[in-house]
This record gives structure tokens, sequence and C-alpha cells, in this order.
């Protein structure tokens, strides 16, 4: 009879739903361009690979990234300045356009840690962060 009872609980048991996160971004620099959000589980942190993205304009000042499963991420955000799609760098290392990430993670010669920018999504939430430009 557990067993059964155990099975049926398995059934009738919601999963939990996909939520909207909000990312509200500060010291932008500009209203030029766009800003573009990736939501992102450990393996693909700091990668173009984040599962959750989204866009949008500059001038708006946030981003609302949808369908987000419950988890752990982090956030990571660029402000696309001249709209190519693509972070822009000098000799392919430091960003000539802003970045941030969740928790406002400090970032010492690199990217921050995961652990330094996680955060827990559980429903729908929201979040800030700030731009940093490093010229």
């Amino acid at each position: 009879m557990r067993h059964i009872l155990l099975i049926l609980s398995t059934l009738f048991t919601a999963p939990a739903a996909a939520a909207d996160l909000r990312v509200v971004i500060g010291n932008l620099r500009s209203a030029q361009g766009r800003i573009l959000v990736g939501v992102c589980p450990e393996a693909q942190f700091t990668t173009a690979e984040c599962p959750y993205t989204a866009g949008a304009a500059a001038a708006s000042g946030e981003v609302v990234v949808r369908d987000i499963p419950p988890g752990i991420y982090a956030v990571q955000a660029i402000h696309d300045e001249n709209g190519n799609g693509e972070l822009d760098r000098r000799l392919l290392l430091q960003p000539l356009e802003g970045i941030g990430f969740s928790r406002n993670a400090p970032m010492r010669r690199g990217p921050p840690k995961f652990d330094d920018a996680a955060v827990d999504l559980r429903g729908d939430g929201a979040i800030s962060l700030d731009m940093r430009y490093f010229q």
C-alpha cells in the first residue's frame, strides 16, 4: 500500500514551474545599443553558451529573461553599445564595452568566480547589477 501511495504522490506532484527574472541594470554610461543578459548554470558561466538569454534596448535599463527553471545560476550582462551582438575587446582581453554580474561579483584579474555571482532562482524575481567599464 505504501508503494502505491508513493507512486500516486509522485504522479500528482507538480514540477517546479519555470519563472521570469527581471534584471535591472545600473551605471550605464549611455543609452546607446542593447543590454544582453545570460542566466547561466556553473558549466556555462562566462561563456556565450548560457541557456537562458534575453536583450533589450539600453535606454530601458532592464531586461526580462523568461522561462528559467528553478536552480542556482549566475547572471552576466553586457552593454553592447555598438549593437553587433557581442562583447568587443581590446586585443582579445580587456572589454571595450560594459560588463556586469549578479551580486556585483568582484573581478580580480579576470571574470568573477561562479560562487561569487550565484543566485538561487525559485519563482519570478528581480535582481539588480551595475555595469563596469574598463576604458
